[in-house]
């Protein structure tokens, strides 16, 4: 095995100082930008009770409590210390159910985007590389998609597959593909035009060589900001379904679960349904803002203009 030289050791840490320059950069830019701070921290909030849910609830969410039912949140008349948001109509500690709901809302979000995104990135890569009749066939499948409302198709699928935690990320999935597919294959049919990427050409690259090495890092920062912005519509979706009974099922707990259960309950027990909501709202404002905040660094054209 032959040892490094002193000039690729020097090569390997001009890299090194170069990364981390970026990152600094990266932290610096966030530091300064209000809206990407607040997003950040929100984000990295959710993550973290999602991923420690059942060690941060103070009580076992499905714990029924005959005693305890309806109880409203510490600060009003009849509230308890021990049950901080209150109870649900089954007596539930409703604190421990949204934390626990958390998880659900990450797995539903990540899961359903990452298929849709790898799905729609490959396609949009190819289709927007080769063109002829394999992009005139993707695109015309990306027609198809967008001409079904996406909540009757998530339905019909929902209603004939049965409604679970899987099933309901397949379904968001398979329906947002069609975003990166199209977004994609416009940056393709942009770059595959430049010189560089024919002087790669000429010189005899493949095309898998041009498409990931050289095609693939220039639409990439597009793919990532309308991913994470993707995440904030699939945590609604979710919600969306699991409030109308053909989402997550019980014993799982979810957002949208918890919601539809508060609904009989809105002008005696507001508190259900009410903190829930704001779980959803703050955790898809946060996920906008960090994304926005994204778009602005990693967009070069708004780079340019700054």
């Amino acid at each position: 095995m032959q040892a490094p030289t002193k000039q690729s050791l020097i090569e390997i840490a001009g890299e090194d100082i170069k990364r981390k320059n970026e990152f600094i950069r990266l932290v610096r830019k966030l530091w300064k930008s209000k809206t990407g701070m607040i997003g950040f921290v929100i984000v990295m909030l959710v993550t973290i009770v999602g991923i420690f849910a059942n060690q941060l609830a103070p009580f076992d969410p499905n714990s029924i409590n005959p005693i305890m039912i309806n109880k409203p949140p510490f600060w009003m008349e009849g509230g308890t210390s021990e049950h901080i948001l209150g109870t649900d109509n089954l007596g539930r500690d409703l604190l421990s159910r949204i934390i626990v709901g958390t998880q659900v809302s990450l797995i539903v979000g990540v899961c359903a985007i990452g298929i849709a995104g790898a799905i729609g990135l490959v396609l949009g890569l190819f289709a927007g590389y080769y063109g002829g009749l394999l992009d005139n066939f993707i695109m015309r499948g990306v027609d198809a998609v967008l001409a079904i409302p996406n909540i009757l198709f998530m339905l019909v699928v929902l209603g004939v597959f049965g409604p679970g935690l899987w099933t309901l990320v397949f379904v968001i999935g398979a329906t947002k593909w069609v975003t990166y597919a199209r977004l994609v294959r416009g940056e393709v049919l942009s770059i595959k035009e430049r010189d560089f990427v024919k002087a790669s050409r000429t010189l005899g690259t493949k095309d898998g060589g041009i498409i990931f090495k050289h095609i693939l890092p220039n639409v990439i920062s597009s793919f990532i900001v309308v991913s994470t912005l993707s995440i904030a519509t699939a945590i609604l979706l979710e919600a969306s379904l699991s409030y109308l009974g053909m989402g997550i099922q019980p014993p799982m707990i979810s957002w949208g679960g918890i919601l539809e259960s508060g609904r009989d309950y809105l002008a005696t027990s507001w508190w259900i349904s009410t903190f829930p909501g704001i779980a959803i709202t703050v955790t898809v404002l946060g996920i906008i803002f960090l994304g926005d905040w994204l778009r602005d660094v990693l967009d070069p054209r708004l780079q340019m203009e700054g």
